[in-house]
This record gives structure tokens, C-alpha cells and sequence, in this order.
């Protein structure tokens, strides 16, 4: 485990010594709409309970086994995927990483002794849930989205909570351990940032109007195309760019923009509230997390949905806001013709930005993660 391990800041002594014993592992990632709920639920728990020991668990080649380092927790990989529908050839090895990462969970909860185990979803939290139940061992389950993935719904027969963000989660889990909370934020959301310092951070001018452009951690092909496709836009109505692209189209994003002093660009984005705090208005896609966050910080908003979430969960969440004049929305197919120029339009409307600004901030939750905190540690607590 030491490769896995490397990056583990020892001066964070709230992740890695406990006094009293008490121990929780969180397991799950693969995109940032797992990872970084459960950091702030981690944080969340720490604060509550100072003597805490957290562990992570996620799947190796994951982002989790970096973003979770870098947040000062430690992580341990397990060798898990998920089935491959676009390369059936890719699966041949499918049953035997899941048998390897059955004795990898195992190993893991045997020697961390756990007293509860958190899932957030993604390859990695099924077998530690699953192990943790035969156990004994009190589980708990947080549900980012409206319609829930299939792991979380097994999962959540013997769990002791199911936290989710919205009500009528009914129709998934078993209605007495629902327990609305809203979704977690990242704590670095939750303070107000100075402007300047924020354009400053990417180097950009304070003077301009400045668009944010965010498919989330892993990238949006229709919001990076749109962008792609309209480029010359932002520097002919003197506005700024701020293009988190994904990995897979971050060269091509580099390429496009070599030499736009109005644009900065990058596949991932560390410092999201730099970003947030310079952003005068928002591109982005509609997942339960992003939504989240851009509540809390109070931007106008153009979501471009994910055309293949479950149930077009992405859509619903988008027109939930615009139904409530709290955002605007472009299909992901319409992207193309219309994103850009929405945009601009927009950024140029202060009336337009200040109603969607007062009517999404009325929607934020800034709490979610203590909620989840205290009710993971009562239940702690009891039993200790």
C-alpha cells in the first residue's frame, strides 16, 4: 500500500491518529461528484469529533486516489471496475478483479476495524459495503442525484441512513431510512472570495466580464465544442474565458486558445472557488453536485444537461431551476448553434444576472455535511 499512500500529508494529524479508537471508512469516487461530498463529509467529521480516524477506500486509476491525498486524507485502492459496455472484449478480466477486490476489502476492514462505513457511490463502495454489512458493521449511504444508481439501491436494504438531496427518493429506498440533507459542499465554497484575487489566480483581467465554462471533473463534449466552435466570440464582445475542458479535449482546448490573453484553460480546475469568485456568470452541466454548488455561490447559470444521465436526470434538474427563474438551460444538441452566443448575451444583461443570482441563492444548503456528520456519530456513539 505504500505507492497508494505516497502523497499523505503527515502534518494533517486530524486524518491519521486516533485516541479513542473511533474509525470510519468512506469508500467510492470516480468523478467529482462523489469525491468531493465525501471529503467535505470527512471534514465534516472531523470537526465533530477531533479524535476521528477516516479512511478512504476507492478504485485504483481513479481521480479519488489523487483528490484524496490532496485533501489530506488517507486512501487505500482496490482493484474494481465496472462493466465496459463499448468494449465487451475489456470485460474478460471483470470477475476476476471483482474476486482480488473482495479480499482487498476484507484485508482493509479487518485491519482498519471500522465503526461505520460511509458510501458515496462508484465501483469501489459496493464491495466495502457489502463486506461491512455481513459484519455487522453500521452502514450509511449518501445520494447525490434524484435518481438513484443502481449500487446505492442494493446497498441501501441494510443500511442505517440513506442521506439524499431531494425528497420523493422513495421510489428507491426503503422509506424509513431516508433522511433528507441536502449535498454537500465543498467548506472552501462556503467563504466569500475577493474578485480581483480570484482573476488574479488565473491571471486574467479584473477590469472584464468573465465567463466559467465546467463539464465537471471529467469534461463535457457538448459544452467544449459549443466553446470550440464560438471561440472568437468572447474576444470580440471583450469578455474573459475560464475553460475547464476534462482531460480529453484539453489539448485540443490548448491548441484553439494559443495566444488569447482573454482565455485561460486547463483540463481540471484545483481551486474551484477561485474560479466561482471570478466567474460573472456560468456554463455548466446540471449534476446534482454542480447544481449544489453553484447554489451556494450564487452565479447565473447556463446548464447544458448530460443527454444520457439516468432518466435525462441532468434535464429535470436543469428545468426545476429554470421553472424557478434560477437558471437558463440549452439542450446539449442545440449546443453548438446557441451556447455561446446565450452566453454573451447574458453577461451582458446585469438585470438578467441579479434575478437569476437572488432566485438561485435562495436554494442553497450550506449544512448538509454537518447534518450527515452528527447522525453518522450518533450512531457511533451508541454503540461505543
Amino acid at each position: 500500500m505504500a505507492e497508494e499512500n505516497k502523497h499523505i500529508d503527515s502534518k494533517i494529524s486530524p486524518c491519521t491518529g486516533a485516541v479513542s479508537g473511533r474509525r470510519v471508512i468512506i469508500a467510492g469516487g470516480g468523478t467529482g461528484g462523489h469525491i468531493f461530498p465525501a471529503i467535505a463529509i470527512a471534514n465534516a467529521l472531523i470537526r465533530n469529533a477531533p479524535d476521528l480516524e477516516v479512511l478512504f477506500v476507492g478504485a485504483k486509476g481513479k481521480m479519488e486516489m489523487e483528490k484524496v491525498p490532496q485533501a489530506g486524507f488517507n486512501i487505500r485502492g482496490i482493484d474494481i471496475e465496472g462493466f465496459n459496455r463499448s468494449s465487451l472484449i475489456k470485460n474478460i478480466w471483470l470477475p476476476f478483479k471483482i474476486i482480488k477486490s473482495i479480499f482487498q476489502v476484507r484485508k482493509i476492514v479487518r485491519s482498519f476495524k471500522p465503526d461505520a462505513v460511509i458510501g458515496v457511490g462508484g465501483y469501489s463502495s459496493f464491495p466495502v459495503l457489502r463486506f461491512a454489512q455481513v459484519k455487522g458493521i453500521p452502514t450509511f449511504i449518501h445520494e447525490a442525484n434524484s435518481f438513484a444508481g443502481k449500487t446505492n439501491i442494493l446497498l441501501a436494504r441494510k443500511a442505517s441512513k440513506v442521506f439524499v438531496a431531494t425528497d420523493g427518493m422513495e421510489k428507491f429506498f426503503p422509506s424509513q431510512r431516508i433522511m433528507i440533507t441536502g449535498n454537500p459542499v465543498r467548506a472552501a465554497l462556503l467563504k466569500p472570495v475577493n474578485r480581483d484575487e480570484s482573476i488574479a489566480h488565473f491571471g486574467l483581467n479584473p477590469d472584464k466580464r468573465t465567463v466559467l465554462a465546467s463539464g465537471g471533473s471529467l469534461g463535457a463534449k457538448g459544452i467544449n465544442e459549443a466553446i470550440e466552435s464560438g471561440i472568437n466570440e468572447f474576444e470580440k464582445n471583450d469578455v474573459q474565458l475560464i475553460w475547464q475542458t476534462g482531460k480529453p479535449f484539453a489539448e485540443k482546448a490548448k491548441a484553439v486558445t494559443v495566444g488569447r490573453k482573454n482565455i485561460w484553460t486547463n483540463d481540471f480546475i484545483t481551486k474551484m472557488e477561485f474560479a466561482y469568485g471570478a466567474a460573472d456568470i456560468v456554463i455548466s452541466r446540471a449534476g446534482a453536485m454542480a447544481i449544489a454548488e453553484l447554489c451556494v455561490v450564487k452565479k447565473p447559470v447556463v446548464f447544458v444537461p448530460f443527454p444520457f444521465a439516468a432518466e435525462n436526470h441532468q434535464t429535470v434538474n436543469a428545468q426545476n431551476l429554470v421553472l424557478k427563474n434560477a437558471g437558463l438551460m440549452i439542450r446539449d444538441d442545440e449546443a453548438k448553434g446557441k451556447l455561446v452566443s446565450t452566453a454573451i448575451d447574458l453577461i451582458k444583461n446585469e438585470k438578467r444576472q441579479e434575478e437569476l443570482k437572488a432566485n438561485i441563492g435562495k436554494l442553497a444548503i450550506t449544512d448538509a455535511d454537518e447534518v450527515v456528520a452528527k447522525e453518522i456519530l450518533e450512531v457511533i456513539n451508541k454503540r461505543k
